[in-house]
Formats: structure tokens, C-alpha cells, sequence
């Protein structure tokens, strides 16, 4: 078990977590530009992301724990098929689904799907981690969802196959949240460990799937730039921190966290794709701000359901 000198301190996860999804953010403006430019696909360029990130995760998982090999053998099999469980949708589906997603529509109607993550987590984190929100954040967890909608309201634009995706990336991308939860705050195993199963787990399914769907991928050296700086940094570095936060942060407090990116990949938009906001825009933003730090104003409540996941 972790020691709690090596735990973060609340404020210290909440910055770890908001520092990673700065750099997640940053991703979707990558990820156009390798779809876009360099003309990648989406499921293959997810595979060459992730599964060059889970080489690096395993060589740093095996320089900072030795004992790697007996903790994996320690492992009960329930904790080894919710890290496979993790893996399967934290990666194969959520991030495989957004690439697709990303690649047939704008990336603000993706957005908006998956500004509904905090809310569920809400309603299902009661049931599943027996972590009940407050009232305070339940509303902030609405507030998001409004803004959401208020910012990206006008002519979308969307595709049967992008919302489809969008969807699917959704779903996954709640159950990894609470599974994530779930595995990392008993403290059981290290972030690197867990990162590094799940990750492997989650890219070797892309490698299959996307270099069977879409052929192996010709990749010029600026694709190779943009895939190499989001595996390294945005991918196996990001990953490993985020679990780390997840040891203290509650689950609604994280997927909160996590919906700041709306404001970030906003911002980048402006700065680096020409995509200007309108008024709209504007209070959809305000309304997100609210949102994000009213989920943080008070921590969950752990009851003492002992059901579901640990």
C-alpha cells in the first residue's frame, strides 16, 4: 500500500488534475492537426499514440518498482479484471471513440456530449462508490451541463457516425471515471502500476483494431512529432498523474475537473484554429467556471454501502 507521504494533499491533487487537463486539452488541437494535415486515421493514429505511451509507462513502471512483479502476482482477480476493465474502456473505447469522433465532426459537438460526464457520475457514484454528492455539488454539476449547452448553442454541425462515436466515448468515459475511482482510492497499488496495465491492455486492442480497419499507417515526421509529444507527455506522463489525483479526489470532483477542458480547448480554439466565441460562448463559459468550482466547494459524503465497487 501507498504511503501517505507519497498521497496528495486535496489542494495538491486538485492542481495535479486541473495541470492535466491543460495538457488533455492541448491534445484536441493535435490530434486536428495530425487528422487534418498529415492526414492520419483516427483509430491508427489513437493505436500509435497509446501504445508508444504504454511502452513508455512500463519502462518507468519498471525503474520505480522493482517488486512489480510480485505485486502483479499478489493481485486478487477481481482487481485484475477491473484493471482490465479499466483499460478496455479508459482507452480502447473512450479514446478510440473520441479520435472517431474528432475526425467526422467539429470538435464542439464532441464537446458537448461529453460535457454530460459530471452529471451521471453524480447520480451513479451514490450507487457505485457509495460517494453521495453534495447538494452543492449536484448543482454544479447542472451548471456544467448548462453551460455546456448554452456555449456551443447555434448551428453545431454533426454526423450519424461522429455522435455516434461522441456517444459511446461518453458512456465509457463515465464507467472508466468511477471504475478509476474505485481501483486507485484504496491505495492498493501504485498510479504507475495501474497506468501501465490498463494502458497496455486499452492500446494493444487499438493496435488490432485500427491497424485491421485501416491498414498500417504511413506516418511523415511531423505526424510522428505530433504522435511521440502526445504519447510522452499528454499520454503516459498525463495518464500516470491523473490516477495519481485520483487517490484523493472524489469522483464527481474529478470528472468536475475534467470538464474544465470545455473553457481550455475553447481558448485554444481562438488562439489556434481561428474559432472565435460569441456571446454564447462567452456565458456557456461563466456557467461551466460556476459549475466546476461549486463541485469542489464541499467533498462527497462516503457512506457505508459496502456493494459495488470498492
Amino acid at each position: 500500500m501507498l504511503s501517505d507521504e507519497r498521497t496528495p494533499s486535496h489542494p495538491g491533487a486538485i492542481g495535479i488534475a486541473l495541470f492535466v487537463t491543460v495538457l488533455w486539452s492541448s491534445s484536441w488541437v493535435l490530434i486536428r492537426w495530425g487528422l487534418d494535415g498529415e492526414g492520419l486515421r483516427p483509430i491508427s493514429f489513437a493505436a500509435l499514440r497509446y501504445g508508444l505511451a504504454a511502452l513508455l509507462v512500463i519502462a518507468w513502471m519498471l525503474v520505480r518498482e522493482p517488486r512489480v512483479g510480485s505485486t502483479i502476482r499478489r493481485m486478487s482477480r477481481s482487481t485484475i479484471l477491473r484493471i482490465v476493465a479499466l483499460g478496455v474502456l479508459m482507452y480502447a473505447l473512450t479514446q478510440g471513440a473520441q479520435f472517431v469522433a474528432i475526425a467526422n465532426q467539429p470538435a464542439a459537438t464532441t464537446s458537448l456530449v461529453l460535457s454530460w460526464t459530471p452529471l451521471l457520475v453524480a447520480g451513479l457514484a451514490a450507487v457505485s462508490l457509495s460517494e453521495l454528492p453534495a447538494r452543492r455539488q449536484i448543482a454544479g454539476a447542472v451548471l456544467v451541463v448548462v453551460g455546456a449547452w448554452a456555449y456551443f448553442a447555434g448551428d453545431l454541425g454533426f454526423t450519424r457516425v461522429g455522435m455516434a462515436a461522441a456517444f459511446v466515448g461518453l458512456g465509457a468515459g463515465v464507467a472508466a471515471s468511477l471504475l478509476g475511482r474505485g481501483i486507485n482510492r484504496t491505495r492498493q497499488l501504485s498510479p504507475v502500476i495501474v497506468t501501465a496495465l490498463s494502458m497496455t491492455i486499452g492500446s494493444a486492442i487499438l493496435v488490432v483494431v485500427g491497424f485491421a480497419a485501416e491498414g498500417v499507417p504511413e506516418v511523415s515526421a511531423k505526424a510522428w512529432l505530433i504522435i511521440v509529444w502526445l504519447a510522452v507527455v499528454n499520454g503516459a506522463f498525463a495518464f500516470t498523474l491523473w490516477n495519481r489525483s485520483l487517490q484523493r479526489l472524489s469522483a464527481v470532483e474529478s470528472a468536475g475537473i475534467n470538464n474544465t477542458m470545455l473553457i481550455q480547448i475553447a481558448a485554444l480554439a481562438w488562439l489556434f484554429l481561428d474559432e472565435t466565441p460569441g456571446i454564447a460562448e462567452v456565458a456557456g463559459i461563466a456557467l461551466v467556471s460556476i459549475g466546476v468550482f461549486l463541485t469542489q466547494m464541499s467533498g462527497a459524503r462516503v457512506g457505508r454501502r459496502t456493494t459495488g465497487l470498492p
